[in-house]
């Protein structure tokens, strides 16, 4: 091997040396780095932690939007194979929360809305708008003196109704008193024996106003990028069973990046006078089956459920 060769072979292997050695070297500098951050980060959430114990208002609110579009023609494996559809919905879910030593003041507000459309092109007769599919809204306020760090006496307002159609027909008021646990935090626990369940419509031979028992579950919690929200509200007449109800409604949300993540709704509800409501309008006298009662209809279970972008504000 001659003495160029030689040089040419020392100088790659003192190069390939130094870019090892700085390699490593810069290695090491990152894990110093991400052990700073991890300490900075660590200080940041003990901070935040003090700051979110201070008594004051909190607020916050996130939602999903969902939607999908789609356009058929000549498919002729489904039985209209010329087609447009559509559908589209949103939720939003908004608290504003005072804490004290001494009382505390719980608002929450939830809306769940869609739509959808059909288009048979064949069929020229057939609903092109776009219709409601999910139609939920929920405001409540609670107020509770504290008489200890887990357990208050309490007052509460809820209101539920649709807006997009049959706006406050039925719409139910829900005012009573009682007491509130409140075993872990961010989880309320409403139990009020002393309630009214005020109803409105104009259906006054189905829905009927009546004094009962109140219990409300709610749970809001963030942890890091997850948002996830669940409440259920019982009603319980003490006239008679058929006038009871309760609705659960369930939130969550992820964030993938910045504020904008996917998010998952769905809700059910049990409810024996909208059960019997409808019944009553799409029943046909000519068929031979019985007119709808209390005692002769189904109430099925009510759900609906959406999956789409989310939205933390």
């Amino acid at each position: 091997m001659n003495k160029k060769s030689l040089l040419i072979l020392a100088l790659f292997l003192t190069t390939s040396l130094s870019f090892s050695q700085t390699l490593e070297e810069l290695k090491a500098t990152l894990a110093v780095q991400k052990d700073s951050l991890k300490i900075a980060q660590d200080r940041v959430n003990t901070t935040q932690g003090k700051i979110d114990a201070f008594p004051g208002w909190k607020k916050g609110a996130f939602g999903t939007v969902g939607g999908s579009v789609s356009s058929f023609n000549n498919w002729y494996a489904q039985k209209a194979p010329n087609n447009k559809s559509g559908n589209v919905g949103f939720t939003i879910n908004a608290f504003a929360n005072l804490d004290t030593e001494s009382f505390f003041w719980r608002n929450a507000g939830n809306m769940h809305l869609s739509w959808v459309k059909f288009d048979d092109k064949d069929n020229p007769n057939d609903n092109k708008r776009w219709r409601e599919a999910t139609d939920v809204f929920n405001i409540s306020s609670l107020y509770g003196q504290k008489l200890s760090e887990t357990f208050a006496l309490s007052g509460l307002g809820e209101y539920r109704t649709t807006i997009l159609n049959n706006f406050n027909n039925p719409g139910y008021l829900d005012a009573g008193i009682g007491a509130t646990l409140t075993p872990i935090k961010d989880l309320v626990i409403v139990i009020h024996p002393l309630n009214y369940n005020l109803v409105f419509s104009k259906s006054d031979a189905i829905f009927q106003s009546s004094y009962g028992a109140k219990i409300l579950i709610d749970y809001t919690r963030q942890i890091k990028e997850i948002s996830f929200k669940t409440n259920l509200s019982m009603f319980q007449s003490y006239k008679s069973s058929d006038l009871s109800n309760w609705t659960w409604n369930n939130s969550f949300g992820y964030t993938l990046w910045k504020m904008i993540g996917v998010g998952f709704d769905f809700g059910l509800r049990s409810n024996k006078q909208e059960a019997l409501k409808f019944n009553a309008i799409n029943y046909d006298a000519t068929s031979g089956d019985p007119e709808p009662t209390f005692d002769t209809i189904s109430n099925k279970l009510q759900s609906y459920w959406i999956l789409g972008l989310n939205y933390k504000f």
